[in-house]
């Protein structure tokens, strides 16, 4: 089992060290699976985790110059580690202006994935920062629990404003209520609403648009005026919101009535699907 890759273009490399932070603000811990053509930060639904899952995917030919993998046998050409999110992001962080970064597997007493770093310095030479961050390899047995979630049918999908707009917008909410209602429909309507015994406070969001919808799909016969509506920790809907630093290329809420709300969201090349499942 080997892993090894080099960036030096410093585009891909602040590109990656964002993608990076965006997972630490998602999940303190994830699951960082490595293919041959693309690599997965996921978090699986566990109750631990509240529920809350995460697929982000990142095609490894837009980040990487170099990119060498052997998995743990060739017909399963993967290697799945769990890593502390935070310890990827603060060693990609000492990146900034370097001339190259490479990241490998590899066996310091334990198991590590390795982060060097190539900093200019005063002199024409370059000196090397390593960061070691423990891993645990997680055996073939258990991938099972770790594949790109199921997408189940939704009731209404509809474009999301600017999230920084909504973050703003949730955050006051939080303070009165725990719980947030999100309902749209496919007239282009979004609400974000909290209800308790004083206080009801709806923020409408119009004309955003809804993606075309599949032929087959049962939303075809749905009155477009008619709400979909789901419950949430309003605190999961605001951790989604704060860890997207950019506005995202496309960005896509699909409601499942009273299941779930499944976030679709494409920043540039990396891909982003967060489900929070409905409050019982």
């Amino acid at each position: 089992m080997k892993f090894r890759a080099k960036i030096v273009d410093p585009a891909c490399l602040n590109h990656f060290t964002r993608v990076s932070c965006m997972v630490a603000k998602l999940a303190r811990a994830c699951t960082l699976r490595i293919c041959p053509r693309k690599l997965n930060f996921i978090l699986a639904d566990t109750a631990a985790g509240g529920g809350v899952s995460m697929w982000c995917e990142l095609p490894q030919e837009n980040f990487f110059s170099e990119f060498q993998m052997e998995g743990v046998s060739e017909e399963n050409n993967e290697i799945y580690v769990e890593l502390t999110s935070e310890n990827l992001f603060r060693a990609l962080k000492t990146a900034q202006n370097a001339r190259s970064l490479k990241v490998k597997l590899t066996n310091k007493h334990f198991p590590c994935l390795t982060v060097s770093v190539e900093l200019p310095s005063a002199s024409h030479s370059s000196r090397m920062v390593t960061h070691d961050i423990p891993i645990k390899v997680i055996p073939r047995k258990l991938w099972k629990h770790l594949q790109e979630p199921a997408v189940p049918d939704s009731d209404v999908s509809i474009y999301l404003p600017v999230l920084k707009t909504m973050k703003s917008v949730v955050e006051k909410m939080k303070n009165i209520s725990n719980h947030l209602i999100i309902e749209a429909n496919l007239s282009g309507d979004l609400n974000l609403k909290i209800e308790c015994e004083s206080v009801c406070v709806t923020t409408h969001f119009k004309d955003l648009g809804n993606p075309p919808s599949d032929p087959e799909a049962a939303s075809q016969d749905r009155d477009p005026g008619q709400m979909a509506e789901v419950h949430v920790d309003i605190r999961k809907f605001l951790q989604f919101l704060a860890g997207q630093q950019a506005n995202p290329t496309k960005a896509v809420c699909n409601i499942v009535s009273h299941r779930m709300v499944h976030l679709d969201l494409l920043h540039e090349d990396v891909a982003l699907q967060y489900f929070i499942p409905a409050l019982s």
